[in-house]
């Protein structure tokens, strides 16, 4: 069990949300660096109020009062897409009306059931992302109960973005690798042009990967990239090698530490 008078300056915690399993870490970034996994629960996915109960038993177990807590939600229970903004558009409510109207466009229902949250914009097309309102206010009421401080709420691919957001050259696309699954941010020149994701089959090796890129490329419209930027747990194969034309990958970060799935999941995001 925390408690505040544990905390010290520079300390949080991170919980890592997944369909399928929780992890809350304590994280340090002064004077020295660190990650203590606090607390793992395996969750049943898709079983009803799963979640739901085991979030309560894992915060109840751990107690984080007074402690500010940050949440990274798997891409897996969040939806993802850009919004071209309207023509003329001066008004947030504009710009949610069209975000509300594009979720209807790809996904076959308004977001009733959702909240949108986006880099809102009225010059340029914008990423919005939409979690699922029971989750978001199960974690509000969390916190109220157990008087913890609910810093931000993020989606795991929108957190590793913003992590490497400078460490991006020009030209290159971004991508996550989690759980089997490959998200990419596909540029069109500095401007972010579509989020993709796709299952990796297994035994995927890097020419899977270029001819993944070249079609989704193809689907976007834009140009194939000159690099890619991975981070997550991607094949060490994928990196570049002597002889690649296509175009180079770079992987931003050693995974050799093996954490467990769900333990990735909440560092996500983390000072690089």
């Amino acid at each position: 069990m925390l408690s505040s008078r544990t905390l010290r300056f520079g300390q949080s915690l991170r919980l890592g949300v997944a369909a399928d399993g929780l992890a809350l870490l304590r994280v340090s970034g002064w004077p020295r660096a660190g990650v203590d996994v606090l607390a793992e629960r395996a969750v049943e996915a898709g079983a009803p109020d799963a979640l739901a109960n085991g979030l309560r038993a894992l915060l109840t177990e751990v107690a984080p009062r007074g402690w500010p807590v940050s949440v990274v939600l798997a891409d897996e229970l969040v939806r993802l897409w850009q919004v071209p903004p309207p023509q003329g558009a001066t008004r947030l409510a504009d710009l949610q009306a069209a975000a509300a109207l594009r979720y209807q466009a790809l996904f076959g229902a308004m977001p009733q059931e959702w909240r949108i949250s986006a880099d809102w914009d009225t010059a340029h097309p914008f990423l919005a992302a939409a979690a699922p309102q029971g989750l978001l206010a199960l974690l509000e009421t969390l916190a109220r109960e157990g008087r913890f401080h609910l810093v931000e709420v993020s989606p795991q691919f929108v957190a590793a973005m913003n992590a490497w957001r400078r460490a991006r050259r020009p030209g290159a696309w971004f991508g996550l690798v989690h759980a089997n699954v490959l998200s990419l941010a596909a540029y069109e020149g500095r401007a972010l042009a579509a989020v993709r994701t796709a299952v990796i089959p297994p035994g995927a090796d890097r020419d899977w990967l270029e001819a993944h890129v070249a079609r989704e490329a193809l689907r976007v419209g834009v140009g194939r990239p000159e690099r890619l930027q991975l981070c997550g747990a991607a094949p060490a194969g994928w990196a570049s090698s002597a002889g690649r034309l296509k175009f180079a990958c770079t992987l931003l970060e050693d995974d050799s530490a093996d954490w467990p799935l769900h333990v990735r999941l909440a560092r996500t995001g983390m000072d690089t």
